[in-house]
């Protein structure tokens, strides 16, 4: 069962990808900014990770850029799950080294297609 660590401030936000994810199969983990996230990372070495963008302290950009360039963490894909929908905040978010970019509100069918997509399946 794939590992998908979600990187998001809102309570809300983690509540809705978490339930649509587990429904399909997937085990999750949480973290509420990018700097903890950056950590469990690290820790938990997930097979995916949802990252919003704007949070406090580390924000997504950030935290997507370091785990990017990180040997212990490159090879997890990033997929930036975000209110941010300028099609510069994409562009700069696919450079920090995300894999996709998607704008909330998304759809349970997408999340869940654009994580398959990341592992390869």
């Amino acid at each position: 069962m794939a590992l998908i660590l979600i990187i998001d401030d809102s309570p809300t936000e983690v509540h809705v990808m978490k339930t649509a994810l587990e429904k399909h199969g997937f085990e999750t983990a949480v973290a509420e900014n990018g700097a903890i996230g950056i950590a469990k990372a690290r820790d938990l070495r997930p097979d995916v990770i949802l990252m919003d963008v704007v949070m406090p302290g580390v924000n997504g950009f950030q935290a997507t850029r370091e785990l990017a360039r990180s040997p212990d963490t490159s090879d997890i894909p990033v997929i930036i799950v975000t209110t941010k929908g300028l099609q510069t905040d994409r562009i700069w978010g696919m450079r920090q080294g995300a894999v996709e970019y998607l704008v909330k509100p998304v759809t349970e069918t997408k999340l869940v297609d654009c994580a398959r997509a990341a592992l390869g399946h």
